[in-house]
């Protein structure tokens, strides 16, 4: 595959997570995707079934979107830096719905294979997200 589609299949698994698609994953993803940073939640499996319980855990909790900001493509791996914007209408796993709007930064590396995602790596802004949602305090506050 091009490193062009290659990178056009990352933007259509964020664009198909924002419309809630979740069964696209099946289209898209491999079904022993292997999660390098997998959400801190309890109870999350593996492959692709587990990605799927994330995102619907994510999209019931904080409905929102992503931006991507930019991506590179080499070899079979494409970088993509974005932005996710949502809503926190319903509690996580040990964290009551608070309404707060959320704004998360994060970096994906995601290797393809045989036209599907097989592997993710991730950087995400864990402790900006915690102090939005008061989990932690914000830097500065007592």
């Amino acid at each position: 595959m091009s490193l062009e589609t290659n990178k056009a299949l990352v933007r259509r698994f964020y664009r198909e997570i924002d419309a809630g698609n979740i069964d696209a994953m099946d289209d898209l993803v491999a079904e022993d995707y292997i999660d390098h940073s997998p959400p801190p939640f309890p109870g999350i499996g593996p492959g692709r079934e587990g990605l799927k319980q994330a995102f619907r855990m994510f999209w019931a909790a904080t409905p929102g979107r992503h931006e991507i900001e930019d991506q590179v493509a080499e070899g079979d791996r494409v970088v993509t830096r974005l932005t996710a914007y949502g809503r926190h209408t319903r509690d996580l796993p040990g964290i009551p719905a608070t309404g707060r709007e959320l704004t998360v930064t994060g970096t994906a590396i995601h290797r393809i294979a045989d036209g599907k995602l097989a592997e993710k790596w991730s950087d995400k802004d864990v402790l900006g997200f915690l102090q939005q949602l008061g989990v932690l305090p914000a830097v500065g506050r007592h």
